[in-house]
């Protein structure tokens, strides 16, 4: 389908969080929620970037520090948030970083990150959430989810730890995360949507959290990946109609070159991200490993 953000309904009223919104396809998310009209709250780590992003924007935008690597962060930023809350993006992310590195609660990054971060995020937030009578939480995956397995019970262990297949499995985590939401909010109203960008010229690459450890890499990137790869305006794209037109349950991203570019459509589940067994599993180690349980 065609789909661009002229394509956004007025979203005058709409009270958003975008995780990871001081840069890449999160800022361009954050943008246009706001520049339809949304209350759009910019939750970053690096706050000093995200007060830099917001001047370039129009509309009723802030910035508020959410640190997704530390459960102590995600807890303060829940119990400061005030007022209503329509919709929850559960955008930011770390990419393959070369060598292990854990969160400040001893998990492995990515999964900490990627996964237990916005998990423990959308619980603590959920009481505030179901008030609202259009309430929608968007969790943001990847086509590497097809390199993630049963594995991902294991939370990705020091000891066995290579970078691709553990980020796999921590956008497996997303993904079963937002189908086992969809099946147990079903009774609430709250809908649950996922998808992702393709492949997208962001600064995900470069971070030195993730690839851009390696020097190399990190400098590298700026210049070689928007040569190759589709912009982060259009890898915003499928988080914008998730976050607007998708139907419950739905996971929408790319059509085109494996799902890298191109319009939209229905992106294509891993037979694990179907396994409502493994969802399931996955919920119940996850409320184990934060702490967190939702009340649905």
């Amino acid at each position: 389908m065609k789909f661009s953000p002229a394509d956004l309904p007025d979203l005058t009223g709409t009270s958003s969080i975008v995780t990871g919104a001081n840069a890449g396809i999160g800022l361009i998310t954050a943008r246009e929620l706001a520049a339809k009209g949304a209350s759009v709250v910019l939750a970053c780590r690096n706050v000093v970037a995200g007060e830099a992003a917001i001047k370039d924007m129009t509309g009723d935008v802030r910035v508020e520090e959410l640190d997704l690597a530390s459960l102590a962060s995600v807890r303060a930023f829940a119990a400061r948030w005030r007022g209503p809350l329509d919709l929850l993006i559960n955008n930011a992310g770390v990419m393959n970083p070369p060598t292990y590195r854990e969160t400040a609660d001893g998990h492995e990054l990515m999964f900490g990150t990627n996964h237990l971060g916005h998990f423990a995020l959308t619980g603590l937030l959920l009481p505030t959430l179901l008030h609202s009578t259009r309430a929608r939480v968007v969790t943001v995956s990847s086509i590497a989810h097809h390199g993630g397995n049963e594995k991902v019970l294991l939370a990705n262990p020091k000891d066995k730890y290579k970078p691709e297949p553990y980020y796999g499995n921590s956008k497996l985590a997303n993904l079963l995360f937002g189908l086992e939401l969809g099946r147990r909010a079903t009774r609430t109203g709250l809908i649950s949507t996922m998808a992702h960008p393709g492949i997208s010229a962001t600064n995900l690459v470069a971070s030195q959290d993730g690839m851009g450890a390696n020097r190399a890499i990190r400098a590298a990137a700026p210049f070689v990946m928007p040569l190759i790869f589709q912009s982060a305006d259009k890898g915003a794209n499928p988080t914008l109609y998730a976050a607007t037109l998708g139907e419950p349950g739905s996971y929408t991203g790319p059509q085109k070159m494996g799902e890298s570019r191109g319009p939209l459509g229905p992106a294509r589940l891993s037979t694990y991200a179907q396994d409502a067994d493994l969802a399931a599993k996955l919920w119940d180690l996850s409320e184990d490993l934060t702490g967190v349980e939702f009340a649905l």
